[in-house]
């Protein structure tokens, strides 16, 4: 084999002779030199050395007690030594070397490994090599003098056949060496690797006659010279015919110019095994396959919002540098509340160029100035955040981190009975502290200004479409209560100190509303109230619909007014019509030729989920439930009466029930539509009965407009009752309905990310809010804060793993929305490698496993891959001069690997054995394994020998 300059040459392996009469499994030593004539006979010298040997037995005996502490192995050795000289320079082949009996060790390791199979191996506890599904490895520690070894041999577990060069399950070594079980003996130091050529050359030739002996064809390799340098030395033997040696270096620095070009490489192969002009033919048909690997710039968000707007040129440079920096997830709906990084760093192309045949060195260069369109196979994988694969508590800030602080303040919300105790300033407590660390007056301003801001509006609640979001007693996320319990989230280090310092300005804010008659932000006015959320919410819908009818009941008594004095000079006084709404269409009185008028009425009694509990206990312990209940209708029943009184002053009991129960009057009108007078028809029975308890009300109701009617709900009264409901709420109830509005409020924000619509990822939200409802339905049943705290734990861990799922679902989903296909495959593979992090267990699960899945990418969506590979920018064009070629939009691989090989048949080689073998099977002769860039260069070489 010939030599090279950027290589070292693997060194000369002598094998001593084989002795046929050789039965015990030790190898003869080099002959000794003859005796002198002055040397006893052998048979008095067998006596004397025994006798020597006996007393150097007894001799050592007695300095094991001077000499503590010396290696056993070099008093063996002494002791041999003084045999041989003893035994009259004749050797005796029944004692074996320490050498030969290393050999042995080594020997005897490899016949059990062959003998027990990986099956056996596997089932003994063999060990799975890290990021390798399908290789696995056992390992032995031998010594020798005093260095130790250890011998790993690595073995596949089924056998694929013939696999590919560049599968991702295809060990470094295989890879570099084409081969697929092997053994590496290696010494246990720091370094790991052999400094000494003659210890490597031994070493190596020892493990090379332990496999010759076994009959076994593993190739073993040593690890030489700097572990920078990952240089190996190797050999096969493949029974008698011929034998594969190895080695590996590498180049680490200033890579020779013809070496960074493929013709070059080519140049290199030859060069290792042609000699001459006439060692081979005049075109050597050379096999060549190629691996480069591509990685995506940083997308810089800022530089393209430049690109796209033409009108930052004017901008001085000042202002630019002002500007905040723009993020990847400005448009996404978390945005608001914090900025995520990005879990997707970038991408990692592979293109693949398949085993391809050549015979000139030029061929080389039209390879290298090929696009990389023309590649076999694209294969693209995303460079993960290292926050994405390390899950313990507290890596990670979002929603599920501030979530975790909130239920440590709901575990310390039992500590007092009023919030203002958590905001005293206790003399014995060290305030400063992060724990109990409350924000400058100027940001709880800043928090009060952005929730009570007028021109937000009435929400209009956009509930998240989870179908079990309604099953949560929690706030609209939108809402007055919700936006307080986000903004709560990252308030500080939201401590309970903080929270009881935010909600205390909070009701302060809400007192002034109320007094001063301004309107709620983000709550409805209609007039209903939503009993499936949290109370505090009921209370606020209460206080905003007391605020509104206080406003408009004063508006109401004006108009009246007004018309009253208007109307009072042109009717008799008993006559007036008041609170009139409008005609009701088709309808004349009874006793009067007069059209019927629709009055104001008021509205049903609102009450929350406390009052109709307080309704409901009070009419428990009155035992009249029923009474309760029909004196709150009568009420109703008699404001409506007297509302229809006053704005039909001549109408009847009958005409009230055709407009306000058309059921309980009997038409008998067969008019074709029109109406007539008086209108035909009677009550029904039950109104026509003697003592109706309708009528009654009817007789007793006075005539009053809803204006000059006492209001079923007291506006005033109630807004106070609301007002000093929030003022003296108890921390604990605060801090349940705050948990379970902060969570569901979290859920809806995310649920709102638009991620491509990924089936895997719509399953685990559905599940996050399933897991959520299961939970925090014990907040409601008031449970002890002490057992709840470990449940909601465990929620929020659930809640972190699906929010950094669904960040990358939508990072994952911007970047490859030209490629919906693609960016779903790349999400299932990462989905599936994170799904065994996502227990409810609050330890952090150890979990090494790198992500190292590829996806296949399509002939149609290379185009969108590549776009991913934006030209450098000008500052960046002078690397092309260093360039390697092969380059992609201007970007040249960040890794290149290449196989140069020769395959040849066992029949006819060039330097095949003297007897014909009957085979046609061909194998690689020479093979050369090149991986690095510009700057660093690693080559592994393999050449096969007819010895």
């Amino acid at each position: 084999m010939g030599t090279s300059p950027y290589l070292p040459p693997p060194p000369p392996l002598r094998l001593p002779p084989t002795d046929p009469t050789r039965q015990t499994g030790k190898l003869p030593r080099d002959p000794a030199p003859p005796p002198t004539p002055s040397s006893a006979s052998p048979r008095e010298g067998i006596a004397d050395a025994d006798a020597d040997a006996a007393m150097a037995s007894t001799s050592s005996k007695h300095a094991k007690h001077r000499r503590i502490g010396e290696d056993e192995e070099e008093e063996e050795e002494e002791e041999e030594e003084e045999a041989e000289e003893e035994l009259g320079r004749f050797d005796d082949f029944t004692i074996a070397s320490s050498w030969e009996r290393f050999i042995s060790e080594i020997e005897a390791i490899c016949r059990q490994w062959l003998a027990d199979g990986p099956k056996i191996l596997m089932q003994k506890g063999a060990e799975t090599v890290p990021s390798f599904e399908n290789l696995y490895m056992v390992k032995r520690e031998l010594k020798h003098g005093k260095r130790v070894y250890c011998m790993e041999y690595h073995f596949r577990k089924s056998a694929k056949g013939k696999y590919s060069y560049w599968d991702d399950d295809t060990h470094s070594t295989q890879l570099s060496f084409g081969v697929d079980e092997f053994l590496i003996i290696a010494p246990l130091s720091a370094s790991g690797v052999v400094l000494d050529d003659p210890e490597s050359t031994k070493l190596l030739s020892s493990v090379a006659i332990a496999l010759s002996n076994c009959g076994s064809n593993w190739p073993a390799f040593v690890p030489v010279h700097d572990p920078s340098r990952k240089a190996y030395i190797g050999i096969q033997n493949m029974g008698t015919v011929f034998t594969r040696r190895f080695e590996a270096d590498r180049i680490g620095s200033q890579v020779p110019i013809r070496l960074m070009h493929l013709e070059g490489l080519h140049e290199l192969f030859l060069s290792k095994f042609v000699l001459s002009s006439t060692d081979f033919p005049a075109k050597v048909k050379v096999n060549f396959s190629m691996k480069l690997t591509y990685r995506t710039p940083e997308h810089d968000y800022d530089h393209e919002e430049t690109l796209d707007s033409e009108a930052t040129e004017s901008i001085p440079e000042s202002e630019v540098a002002s500007q905040p920096r723009k993020q990847w997830d400005d448009d996404c709906p978390w945005a608001e509340w914090y900025s995520a990084e990005d879990p997707v760093k970038g991408f990692e192309l592979t293109t693949i160029w398949g085993e391809k045949m050549f015979e000139e060195s030029f061929e080389m260069a039209e390879v290298e100035n090929a696009s990389s369109f023309d590649a076999d196979s694209w294969l693209l994988q995303p460079v993960v955040s290292p926050y994405m694969v390390d899950d313990s508590i507290g890596k990670f800030v979002g929603f599920a981190s501030q979530l975790h602080l909130l239920v440590n303040a709901f575990e310390s919300s039992a500590e007092a009975q009023f919030l203002e105790d958590f905001v005293a300033d206790n003399s014995g407590q060290d305030n400063s502290k992060s724990s109990v660390a409350v924000p400058p007056p100027s940001v709880i301003d800043r928090v009060m200004k952005d929730l009570f801001n007028d021109e937000v509006g009435n929400s209009n609640y956009v509930e998240a479409e989870n179908k079990y979001g309604r099953a949560l007693k929690g706030a609209p996320s939108d809402s007055l209560f919700a936006q307080f319990c986000l903004h709560a989230l990252w308030f500080g280090n939201c401590n309970m100190r903080a929270i009881a310092v935010l909600w205390i300005d909070f009701v302060r804010e809400i007192r002034w509303c109320w007094e001063e008659s301004e309107r709620l932000p983000r709550m409805k006015t209609t007039s209903s109230i939503d009993l499936s959320s949290c109370v505090i919410h009921q209370k606020l819908q209460m206080l905003a619909i007391c605020i509104e009818r206080k406003k408009s009941l004063n508006r109401k008594k004006d108009t009246d007014d007004a018309h009253k004095e208007k109307t009072s000079n042109s009717m008799a006084p008993d006559k007036i019509r008041k609170g009139s709404a409008g005609v009701v269409p088709s309808m004349m009185l009874i006793n009067t030729f007069q059209e019927m008028h629709a009055p104001y009425t008021q509205d049903a009694p609102l009450m929350t989920e406390d009052m109709h509990e307080e309704r409901l206990h009070a009419a428990e312990a009155f035992g009249n439930a029923v009474g309760l209940s029909g004196q709150l209708e009568r009420d109703i029943l008699s404001s409506d009466m007297s509302a229809f009184k006053a704005a039909n002053p001549d109408a009847a009991f009958e005409d009230f029930i055709r407009w306000h129960s058309p059921g309980d009057w009997v038409s008998e009108d067969k008019s074709d539509g029109n109406p007539t007078w008086p209108p035909k028809g009677r009550l029904s029975q039950r109104m026509s009965e003697h003592g109706n308890m309708w009528r009654k009300i009817w007789n007793d109701a006075p005539a009053l407009p809803v204006s000059e009617q006492k209001s079923l709900l007291d506006s005033v009264r109630e807004g106070e009752k609301v007002v000093h409901y929030l003022e003296t709420l108890r921390p604990q109830q605060l801090l349940e309905q705050m948990v379970c509005t902060a969570f569901k409020s979290s859920a809806d924000i995310l649920n709102k990310t638009t991620y491509g619509g990924f089936k895997l990822m719509k399953t685990k939200m559905d599940q996050l809010y399933a897991t959520m409802v299961s939970t925090l339905r014990s907040l409601q049943g008031k449970s002890d804060t002490s057992d709840l705290a470990g449940d909601l734990k465990r929620l929020c861990q659930v809640f972190e793993h699906i929010e950094k799922l669904l960040i990358f679902a939508a990072s994952v989903h911007r970047k490859l929305i030209d490629a919906p296909r693609l960016a779903q495959s790349i999400f299932t593979d990462y989905f599936n490698y994170y799904l065994p992090k996502m227990g409810t267990s609050l330890e952090s699960i150890c979990y090494e496993k790198e992500f190292t899945t590829k996806e296949k990418v399509g002939t149609l969506e290379r185009e969108a891959v590549s776009s991913l590979f934006r030209p450098p920018t000008a500052n960046q064009s002078w690397r092309k001069v260093l360039s390697m070629g092969n380059l992609l939009n201007g970007h040249e691989p960040i890794q290149r690997e290449i196989v140069f090989s020769v395959l040849e048949k066992l029949s006819n080689g060039h330097y095949s054995s003297p007897t014909p073998l009957c085979t046609d099977e061909q194998i690689e002769t020479h093979r050369m394994y090149i991986c690095g860039t510009s700057n660093d260069l690693w080559i592994a070489l393999s050449v096969t020998s007819w010895d």
